[in-house]
This record gives structure tokens, sequence and C-alpha cells, in this order.
């Protein structure tokens, strides 16, 4: 996940900018730079790898300034090089970001039409790029930001520095974060309050939709509309942990309003903008020739695993074998000559999917997994890794990692069929433009639905037993939303097919039961409605995840609704995985439980 920090001081700004993106390495990151002010011209410095080479820059070549941007990078689309790395920009406006800029193809064809010239591959200069247009047109720099973000969309992050305004940064945020720190005689802007911490311990949170205008004095904070909001300015604790949560109550508060970035930054490392093909990195072997995937991995891992075996059967053809980790070498199964294991982990250590992954290499398995840290043992026992970009995730129930997880799958799904020659191009683009969407859409649920999600919540939080229905790729999503309210809320939940309610699980209904729909429209909706219907003819308390016409449908039968944007089926999963995640994080908070850390759970488990 990319760093932002920006600074208008009284010293050199180049140091602190420093020592803000050495604190946020731990987001992991593979380019990094600085542009500052100087004499009213800006000066850059940048550097492919670590923060290291930056510093050797620095020294060879010191930049003055007490005005800055900072920035580290991790590549999304684009290759991690030198003219890639951020900050991005012209002799007019010089840019930093992060997350994704969705119609940044669209803005592109329209900027080179009108005469923009662009010098790299990456969607935030895009962003540069609009600005210094509409600053050649005559306007502001406060007039040609906000006009540049109303154009936008996606999620992102952004910090803007302006030839010729020394004191002067301009920020926004919509569905990645970013503070304000307030300094004496100096502010500064930073992706999180721990980047800051050196510099200031009074933060200011933004909120989706906000833009800012940062002085030496002060900051002026506007909403989507234009209209001055203020934000509250908090006194945080110097400690690494406690500035991690930003304006939260728990870490996973937190990482769940970092579903957008995560989403969005995990696609764009395969997905390229342009031709909309996905592009995934140099694996080592024939994806055409795999004959048989053998899947496993171990909670939330495995259903991430289940809807990329449904996506992979689907859409390539290619037979999937899934088993939870615990079990699959005692099982003993047949493996194909010629096959590949897929594992999925978020930490890469976890013992019995390592296990699994030696019972695959002592069966001739070429082993390709997905994790969420590149320096783990499971990485440098695989042949190939896909990574996802999730960061360190804090709390104990996995949250932005799991979603992490599908969009790497569903980048495989599509790049196993087109190596397969099951979909054609057209068909690609058709369902990486689905998956596109899905961090815009992530953003307003955080924004707008997590009101009616608390509602919900009250009518679960008071139950001894819930149940959740699914079909298809959205089955394993029940099973995820089960496994969340069972971690932090320790209320029993089950998740099921929803064909196969009547046979067992229906007896468990009653009044007290709530049963949770998840319902998208698509091929399948009317199947699962039927068996809402039956549920509800039993007495159960149906709550309906739908879209807009599925609840028009189904209004009748349930005791509350959530009305999530329309998505393509393909993209279901991804999207129908937060609210559910939501949903159980409200039912603890309500219940008083330790939502971070919940009673005998650890984030890795590293023994048998």
């Amino acid at each position: 996940m990319c760093g932002i920090v920006g600074v208008i001081g009284r010293e050199q700004a180049a140091p602190l900018l420093l020592e803000g993106l050495r604190r946020l390495e731990y987001r992991g990151y593979d380019s990094a730079g600085i542009a500052t002010l100087v004499n009213g011209h800006i000066d850059r410095r940048r550097a492919q790898g670590k923060l290291a080479n930056l510093a050797d820059s620095l020294a060879n070549m010191p930049m003055h300034g007490t005005t800055g941007i900072g920035h580290t990078r991790w590549a999304t689309h684009g290759a991690p090089t030198e003219g890639n790395a951020h900050p991005h920009g012209t002799a007019r406006v010089s840019v930093v970001h992060n997350g994704i800029i969705e119609n940044h193809a669209e803005l592109r064809a329209e900027l080179e039409g009108q005469g923009q010239v662009f010098e790299t591959e990456t969607d935030t200069e895009t962003v540069a790029q609009l600005v210094d247009h509409l600053l050649a047109q005559g306007a502001t720099p406060r007039e040609a930001a906000r006009a540049a973000f109303a154009r936008l969309e996606g999620a992102y992050a952004l910090a803007l520095l302006f030839a010729g305004h020394h004191e002067l940064i301009i920020g926004a945020q919509h569905g990645a974060p970013l503070a304000v720190g307030y300094g004496e005689g100096e502010m500064f802007l930073g992706s999180d309050a721990l980047a800051l911490a050196p510099m200031t311990s009074r933060i200011a949170y933004l909120r989706d939709g906000d833009w800012t205008v940062l002085t030496r004095e002060d900051a002026s904070v506007f909403d989507t509309a234009g209209n001055p909001v203020t934000r509250e300015v908090k006194r945080t604790a110097l400690s690494g942990a406690a500035i991690g949560k930003g304006p939260f109550r728990h870490f996973m508060e937190k990482e769940l309003h970092e579903h957008p970035a995560v989403i969005g930054d995990s696609l764009h490392r395969m997905v390229d903008p342009g031709t909309r093909a996905v592009v995934l990195p140099d694996l080592g072997f024939d994806l055409a020739a795999v004959p048989r995937l053998t899947m496993t991995a171990c909670g939330s891992a495995y259903y991430a695993g289940l809807v990329g075996r449904n996506w992979i059967e689907g859409l390539a053809r290619i037979p999937v074998d899934a088993d939870v980790a615990s079990e699959f070498r005692y099982r003993e199964p047949p493996m194909a000559p010629g096959g590949a294991g897929l594992l999925i982990s978020q930490s890469g250590e976890t013992a019995d999917t390592l296990a699994a992954l030696r019972t695959m290499r002592a069966g001739g398995q070429t082993i390709l997994s997905v994790l969420n840290v590149a320096e783990s043992t499971m990485a440098r026992e695989s042949d190939a890794v896909l990574d996802t970009v999730a960061g360190p995730e804090i709390g104990v129930a996995s949250t932005k990692a799991f979603t992490a997880q599908l969009s790497v799958l569903a980048c495989l799904a599509i790049a196993l069929a087109r190596a397969r020659g099951t979909i054609d191009a057209r068909q690609e683009a058709e369902l990486t433009d689905a998956l596109l969407k899905v961090p815009g859409h992530a953003a307003e649920i955080l924004a707008h639905g997590d009101a009616d999600v608390q509602r919900i919540a009250a009518i679960v939080a008071e139950a001894r037993d819930v149940l959740y229905l699914g079909r298809g790729s959205c089955y394993p999503i029940a099973m995820e939303g089960a496994l969340k309210l069972k971690e932090i809320s320790y209320i029993h939940a089950e998740g099921y097919a929803a064909g196969e309610m009547k046979h067992g699980p229906i007896a468990l209904i009653d009044r007290s039961v709530p049963i949770i729909g998840i319902a998208p429209s698509g091929p399948l909706f009317e199947k699962t409605a039927s068996n809402l219907q039956e549920a509800h003819a039993r007495g159960g308390q149906i709550i309906l995840l739908s879209d807009a016409a599925g609840v028009a449908k189904l209004r009748h039968i349930a005791v509350d609704t959530l009305t999530l944007p329309d998505v393509h089926p393909f993209a279901a999963p991804l999207l129908y995985s937060i609210p559910v995640q939501l949903l159980a994080y409200h039912v603890a908070v309500l219940r008083g439980t330790d939502v971070d850390q919940p009673r005998n759970l650890a984030k890795s488990v590293t023994v048998e």
C-alpha cells in the first residue's frame, strides 16, 4: 500500500519527508520520491527500490525548500521504475497518490486530445495533467484542484504541490485515508498519523469526499459540494499501535474502511487500465498446460479459495479440488501429473497450509501461493507467488486481506481462462471492468451504508443462532459472514448453500432466528429468493442483502434490508463480503466483546 507525507514547515522539508516515509515502510513499497518548492519551482528526487536509495540521492543532490510532498509507491500498473515513481507532475503542479483512478484511460485520452503530454504509464499522472490543464486555462490552484477532484472516479488519497505557491498543499480523500497534522506555524499531511508522529501529535482525520487546503497556519476542509466543514483535531499518544487506528475505535474498523484502497491496489497490480487485460507476473510455468488445480487454505482464506474455485472452473474450465488445509494431507488425495497446488494465506506461516504445501511438493505439483507477506516461509517454498496488497492486518479476524485474496483470485481466473482460450478479449474486458468498479462501490457502502448495517446489527445482536444463505459464488460469502459473526461476537452462526436449507437446517428456523440472505441480482437470484420465501414461511426473520431490484422483489418478506450498488455477478462476492464483515463488527461492538483480539484466537496459527 502506498504512503503519503506532506509538509509546510519552518525547517528544510526533505529530512522530515524522508522520516515520514520511513514510518510508512510497513505498508510495502518498491519506489519512493520527494518534491519540494525551491525559488518558486518544483524540484523532485525519485528512486527505485528502498528508501536508502532515495536517501543516497538526497545526500548526493540535496533538496532545499520548506514545503514538500513525499511518497512510497507499491506498483499497481506501470513497472516499479524511477520514472513511474511518485511524485508525478509538470512544471506547474506535482502530485502524490494512493489508490486508483478508475476513469484514468478516458481522462488520459481526453487530455491528450487537448495537447497534454504524458510521460509515464501510471493513472496518477492523469491527475497531474488534468490539474495542469486547468491551471493553464487560468484557474487558481484551489479552483483547479476542486474541478479535478470532481472528475475523478475510484478510491484515492491525493496531495498536490503548486509552483509559485510556497505555503500551499491541497489534499483529497475518497476511499483511501488521509490525515492532517497541526503544528506551531507548520502543517502536515499523511496517509496515517504514524507517518506524522515525529512532527506533531495533533491530528484531524478527513472523511470520504473531503478535500483540504493547507497553509502554514491552518487547514481548511471542504466536502464534495465545496461547503466548509469542521473535522475534530485530536491529540494522539505517540504510540505506533494507538496512532495506527486513526479515528477508529478498533483496528478491525480501520481495516474495514481500507477495503476500497486494498481492492484497488490489488486489482491494479494485475489489470492493464488501457487494454483491460489481466497481466500476471511471470509465474515460471504455462497456465494453459495445467490440467488440474488443488486448492487449500484455512479459515477465511479457504472461503476465498472456494470463490476462486467457482470462478476458475466456470471461466477457465479447469477442475479445482478444494480442501481445508488441516484435512488435506490426511486424506492422501491423488494429484494429477503436471498439476498445480494453489495455496492461500495472509501470513504465509500457517502451519496446516505449510504442511499441505509440502505434501503437494512431494506429489510433484507446481506450487502457486497467494500471500500477503512476501518474506514468509510459504513464499520461500513456493514456485510462484501472487502478492496481495493488503498491508499489515492487525485485527485477528481477517477483513481487508480476504478481499485482497478475492481480487487476486479473480484476476487469476481471468488469466487462466484467456490462456486456455475459454474467453476472448471482449469478455476479459467486461470482467475486469466489473472488478474495477468494486473499489468505488465499496467506498459507497462504507460511507453511506454503515448506519443501515448498524440498524440490522441491533436485530442480530439479540439472537442466539443466525443462518446465512447464499448460492454459487456467494455461498462461500455466507460462510465468511457466519465465521466473522462467530469469531468476534460469539453468536452461533452457520453459512449454508441456500438450496441445502430444506435438507436439514430448515428445522432450526423459528421466529428467533435471523436469516441473512446474500442475494445479488443475477442468474441465481430467483432460486435464492425461493429459498428465502421458504424460510419466511417458517417464521424466520429475513434480513436481505441485495441490490435495488432484488430488494424491491423481496422487501415484503424481510424484517430489514440493505440495498447495495448494482454489480456484475462475477464481482458480487467481492462487494458482498464487505457488508457481512461490517455487520459482524457492529454486532460485536453492541455485545461488548473484544473486537480486535477475540478469545481463543490468534492472527497466525503456526501450530497444527
